[in-house]
């Protein structure tokens, strides 16, 4: 049986089951005109929307449907969490071409149900439609954060440590496997594949800093260290001055680029969608954030930076040398 088979409507109601993650405040979910839910009125209101266009953002033959779901929502939900905030409530949007198997596409909303139960997400509606070549899915998210807890970019100040929440550079080597149709024949190397198709948003981490006296601006790093922190550099009207050696890398990419000749630095700078998070803290306050986030999550808040008033970007190598750091990470319109 196909998408032929079922029609639009047979295919929305195969896959709403299992969307209410969460049902307290929901009144209506898919099935009506629109979506209906209770809000918190204390709360801050967060709306965020990412859309993922086959063979720009993926290639649907290398890239399962669950891992494809999963990645569609998680695009999202890492933005909630560079604001700090809480998910609740998703909208998915997918224009559909001939032959898109209905498997697969069962397969897509199983990922992002799997991933939405993880976080108490309610997928509550969308829109499906037809497509002349491409499949293309678009995820809105609606979260909530208390207003003196949410984070933005602008907030960072002179002598602000600048901490990163994760390692960098994994997903840039995973998705090189794949451009390059290289065999994934080592654990290190399945471990890259798995960062790039299955990133994690850091959801927990994002709530846990935000609520902490001390943490002033954050971004998720999706485009690349180099742009996502020349984006707090901007909106805040600093510098930032990152040391080399401080950099969170992992074993795994470390095995990759000593296999295919590459530089763990430039992975480090310009790889993008890690989902990991990039903060800057009052350093008064630096060793107690990065203790309570050692506590909570088993692994260290990487110390990489400083924030400086020289509105420059410089990378400190492991010699002390001092080089200009320029934005060299993703873009979707300016790509090399």
């Amino acid at each position: 049986m196909g998408l032929k088979d079922i029609g639009e409507f047979g295919f929305i109601r195969s896959i709403r089951r299992g969307c209410l993650t969460r049902p307290e405040g929901v009144i209506q979910g898919i099935g009506d005109d629109a979506a209906a839910f209770r809000t918190d009125g204390r709360l801050v209101s967060l709306v965020t929307t990412d859309l993922l266009v086959e063979r720009v953002h993926f290639l649907r033959e290398a890239i399962s449907g669950r891992d494809l779901g999963h990645k569609s929502l998680a695009v999202n939900l890492r933005d909630i969490a560079a604001m700090g905030g809480t998910a609740r409530e998703a909208f998915v949007s997918i224009a559909i071409p001939d032959g898109c198997e209905l498997a697969y596409l069962e397969d897509i909303f199983q990922g992002m149900k799997d991933l939405a139960r993880k976080y108490a997400v309610n997928i509550l509606g969308g829109d499906t439609t037809f497509s002349r070549s491409d499949l293309v899915i678009n995820v809105a998210v609606y979260g909530v954060v208390a207003e003196n807890e949410m984070l933005t970019r602008a907030a960072a100040r002179p002598g602000d440590v600048i901490f990163c929440t994760g390692c960098l550079g994994d997903s840039r080597a995973g998705l090189h496997l794949i451009l390059e149709n290289a065999p994934a024949d080592a654990p290190e190397l399945q471990a890259l594949l798995a960062a790039h198709r299955r990133p994690e948003p850091h959801l927990p981490e994002g709530r846990l800093l935000a609520a902490a006296p001390g943490v002033r601006a954050a971004i998720d790093v999706s485009d690349g260290l180099s742009s996502d922190l020349a984006h707090i550099v901007e909106e805040s009207r600093v510098g930032a001055r990152i040391y080399a050696s401080r950099l969170p890398i992992s074993d795994n990419l470390r095995f990759f680029c000593r296999r295919f000749g590459r530089s763990l630095l430039d992975y480090a700078l310009s790889g993008g969608e890690d989902y990991t998070l990039l903060l800057t803290a009052a350093a008064d306050r630096a060793d107690t954030i990065a203790g309570d986030f050692q506590a909570a999550f088993g692994r260290p808040l990487a110390a990489i930076g400083e924030i400086t008033d020289t509105a420059r970007m410089e990378l400190v190598g492991d010699a002390g040398s001092i080089t200009p750091i320029a934005p060299t990470g993703w873009d979707h319109f300016k790509r090399p």
